[in-house]
């Protein structure tokens, strides 16, 4: 007997989304930030997968978390699929994925203050001609959500199929629903929540203090400095990476096992796993990010707070017309259930469409980059009535 095919795991395919390149966007004119100040001029570094149909309503706006940005999915041009590493979150954005590139239009842009492409510390502040570095405005998630906003005007889309997005990136979708209730006709807010609590605010704010101590960080003037502030960095990625984890993760990973020997060296060196992995993450990260953004994308979710000139988190959303899908994680510490649950009875009160699940996972706050089936189960079907029929 023939065995049974496999059944099809889009999720398992590697890099399905194809070849995607950035783009960069210029936003002429004056953008008025939350804090009062302005930018003369904006460059938005985006990407785009599938194709935009005639109505420009299948759209999807894909927001990236603190350290993501615009390559959600694919390859880069030129490079060897047997090597690269495909777009951060590949396992959901393709064809026949979760958010299906045969059916939508996906967008996804690196967010105002980032360091890959779109205006940011590191880019050049015309009154001067130097980086702005510390002297450029702190920002938002709201300023960053109007950005995507001149973006989507200039692209030609009036209307969102879905806003989808994890950690900061859900933040930035639910903002969406209260900034531009017009706009969009569904949300994805997965592992997030409409404001962060004390202790996620207090892990951010001791990695800022391990860059700002950093001798090297030189009051954020370090673009042209031959030393940078690599160990301030490093060490707040150290410190970050251990909140996207949980107990039992970590446990099951790394428990007490010791590197490459069987007892203990008494030095201070990196001795168990869990260490060398966490220096690791730390090293890697200052390759690709920049420490002035670290400051900026932390603080900016420090400020997130969707109720913050409301009456409640139930009338801050009043004017959502959107349908949601709220998910979180069991093992998620960062951005817990109860933040989740706190968002859906809030969307119940203002009689808004939600469904809502927790997803049991041993991953914590990381799960949403690594638990791609079960996600899938939800927001396939969710999006899949997400066309223009549902304005």
């Amino acid at each position: 007997m023939t065995a049974a095919p496999t059944p099809r795991r889009p999720w398992e395919e590697t890099a399905s989304a194809g070849v995607s390149e950035v783009r960069t966007l210029a936003l002429d004119g004056l953008f008025t930030l939350a804090g009062g100040r302005t930018l003369e001029r904006v460059d938005v570094a985006y990407e785009t997968y599938g194709e935009l149909d005639a109505t420009a309503s299948n759209a999807v706006l894909v927001c990236h978390a603190l350290s993501g940005d615009s390559h959600v999915a694919g390859l880069r041009p030129g490079e060897d699929p047997a090597r690269a590493k495909p777009g951060w979150w590949d396992i959901m954005v393709g064809p026949g994925k979760a958010i299906d590139t045969d059916r939508f239009f996906v967008v996804c842009s690196n967010v105002l203050g980032g360091c890959s492409g779109t205006t940011g510390p590191a880019s050049i502040d015309p009154a001067t001609g130097a980086p702005y570095a510390s002297g450029f405005p702190l920002v938002t998630i709201e300023d960053m959500v109007d950005v995507q906003a001149k973006l989507l005007d200039a692209l030609g889309i009036d209307s969102l199929a879905a806003v989808v997005g994890g950690s900061m990136g859900g933040m930035q979708a639910i903002a969406w629903a209260r900034r531009y209730p017009e706009r969009v006709r569904a949300i994805v807010a997965d592992a997030t929540t409409p404001r962060l609590g004390a202790q996620a605010i207090a892990f951010n704010e001791v990695g800022r203090q391990a860059i700002l101590t950093d001798p090297d960080f030189a009051n954020g003037h370090y673009y042209d400095a031959l030393a940078q502030p690599d160990v301030g960095l490093g060490i707040a990625r150290m410190i970050g990476h251990i909140t996207y984890l949980s107990d039992d993760s970590m446990r099951a990973k790394f428990g007490r096992r010791l590197v490459d020997r069987s007892d203990y060296r008494y030095e201070f060196v990196h001795e168990f796993e869990v260490e060398s992995y966490l220096a690791h993450q730390g090293r890697s990260f200052v390759d690709r990010f920049d420490a002035n953004t670290y400051l900026y994308m932390t603080k900016a979710m420090d400020y997130f707070d969707l109720a913050v000139d409301a009456d409640s988190l139930a009338a801050a959303l009043r004017e959502t017309r959107a349908r949601w899908l709220v998910l979180s994680f069991s093992s998620d510490w960062l951005f817990p259930t109860a933040s989740s649950l706190e968002l859906v009875r809030a969307l119940q009160v203002v009689g808004a469409e939600v469904s809502y699940a927790e997803i049991t996972s041993p991953y914590g706050h990381d799960a949403f980059l690594l638990e791609p089936e079960r996600q899938h189960a939800y927001i396939a079907p969710f999006l899949a009535h997400a066309g223009s029929e549902d304005r």
